[in-house]
């Protein structure tokens, strides 16, 4: 059974980083685009960065953008999430996601993945 499991989230003072991983198990998602998303309590879900199987194109939502950073390595089948200058309003649950292809017009929505891991919470104090 294909799995993405989310991990490096934790409690980190406002203007810290931290370093999330996303490492896929049941079948190898080096071909799919890659995604973050994340969920604040009692917000609705948004999109936060993607990048193609090849790592070639990105793209990032505008609250995020030169702060984080993400990658991939297709051979460990993992995907990271580098979070620098952290805001409180970064607190949220994080989610891993894979979708088959990478559409600039359909890469930041949410329902247009195909597998999505359990998430890993990210909180910011001030």
């Amino acid at each position: 059974q294909a799995q993405l499991v989310e991990s490096g989230g934790g409690l980190v003072q406002a203007g810290g980083s931290l370093r999330l991983s996303c490492a896929a198990s049941g079948r190898t998602f080096s071909r799919y685009a890659m995604g973050w998303f994340r969920q604040a309590p009692g917000k609705e879900r948004e999109f936060v960065a993607a990048i193609s199987w090849s790592g070639g194109l990105s793209d990032y939502a505008d609250s995020v953008k030169g702060r984080f950073t993400i990658s991939r390595d297709n051979a460990k089948d993992t995907v990271y999430l580098q979070m620098n200058s952290l805001k409180p309003e970064d607190t949220a649950v994080y989610y891993c996601n894979a979708k088959r292809t990478f559409t600039i017009a359909t890469i930041r929505r949410g329902d247009q993945y195909d597998y999505w891991g359990q998430g890993t919470q990210v909180t910011v104090s001030s």
